[in-house]
């Protein structure tokens, strides 16, 4: 691993991207134009209530399999319900295209290597968004 960067922004969203074997193109595009419509930014009045597109900001996305780890049984996190990496690869790119089609500078990771990545939260926003939740 060697420290050169790969992908940086300003303000703006670190999207850490699990996939499923069950999602689609069409569940990507979905999550995708909810990320970037979320009003989570503070406006004049200290109110979260601007979207990426109101602060001019950006997307770091990364994909992250071990957002489906299984931690019921045992000690070791099962990995099982993790999307097939070409698959999974596929989507990431998806998902990208889909943030620069709603107009945002879409910076991003390597797909399986291993990454160091550092974050500053201006929070107080870390949202887990769950497409089966969403729209399931």
């Amino acid at each position: 691993m060697d420290d050169r960067p790969v992908g940086a922004i300003g303000k703006g969203f670190l999207i850490l991207l699990g996939v499923e074997d069950e999602d689609t193109e069409e569940l990507t595009d979905k999550m995708m134009d909810k990320i970037c419509k979320l009003r989570i930014f503070e406006d004049e009045n200290g109110k979260t209530n601007l979207s990426l597109a109101d602060v001019g900001g950006e997307i770091l996305m990364v994909s992250q399999f071990t957002l489906y780890a299984d931690c019921r049984k045992g000690n070791r996190p099962s990995f099982v319900k993790a999307g097939a990496p070409d698959r999974a690869e596929k989507l990431y790119e998806h998902a990208m295209a889909r943030c620069r089609q709603n107009g945002f500078r879409v910076e991003h990771g390597e797909f399986g290597a291993m990454m160091k990545i550092s974050l500053i939260n201006s929070g107080p926003f870390t949202l887990m968004l769950d497409s089966r939740t969403l729209f399931g």
